[in-house]
């Protein structure tokens, strides 16, 4: 899952949204130096993480760039999800909805900024800026993603392939995410209920 899929899935709460949005950037025991809140949103990031990788849907999305890209299928999959969530009319019911929601995570974010590590608040204004969550919605937005991914990858050179890839075969991903999308949010929303209660 990707950037807006996590926000999406901290269910409205703030310390948990940052920490979910964070989890990919803290190591370690770093995770303690943060809100018992905040710790539970990296929990549920990790957990959600693990539950999207083992899922057949999942493995299913990947197999697509699996052959071009090897061990870089699964992040080019976690973009597509949000392509396809953010164009999820059950989830987002209008394109207003969807960038409500956006603003409304970058706000949380900016407003709790002196807690994000040092590469996320370089990141952040960019994210921002070029409205990241809100740009998932259109196929220009997911392919300027990718070339991000070919960015911050050690062993990628180029994106368009994995574009092409996408486009060509966007009706069999859009079933892939059918199928996973009302599971992750369940288990999603399960995992924060004992998150919270522990």
């Amino acid at each position: 899952m990707n950037y807006l899929a996590h926000a999406y899935l901290s269910f409205n709460q703030p310390e948990i949204l940052v920490g979910n949005m964070i989890s990919d950037f803290i190591k370690g025991k770093k995770q303690f130096d943060y809100s018992v809140a905040v710790q539970k949103g990296i929990q549920l990031h990790r957990a959600i993480d693990t539950f999207t990788d083992a899922h057949e849907a999942t493995k299913k999305l990947k197999s697509f760039f699996q052959s071009q890209y090897r061990l870089y299928a699964g992040a080019f999959a976690d973009v597509v999800y949000d392509y396809f969530l953010g164009n999820d009319k059950d989830q987002f019911a209008s394109e207003q909805d969807l960038k409500n929601f956006s603003a409304d995570t970058y706000d949380i974010l900016q407003n709790n900024f002196q807690l994000l590590p040092d590469r996320f608040q370089k990141m952040f204004p960019y994210m921002k800026e070029h409205d990241w969550l809100y740009h998932y919605h259109y196929k220009q937005g997911i392919e300027k993603s990718f070339g991000g991914l070919v960015r911050r990858a050690a062993y990628l050179t180029e994106s368009a392939i994995a574009f092409n890839i996408f486009t060509e075969n966007i009706d069999q991903m859009q079933l892939c995410y059918n199928e996973f999308f009302p599971a992750v949010k369940n288990y999603a929303a399960l995992k924060l209920e004992s998150l919270l209660k522990s």
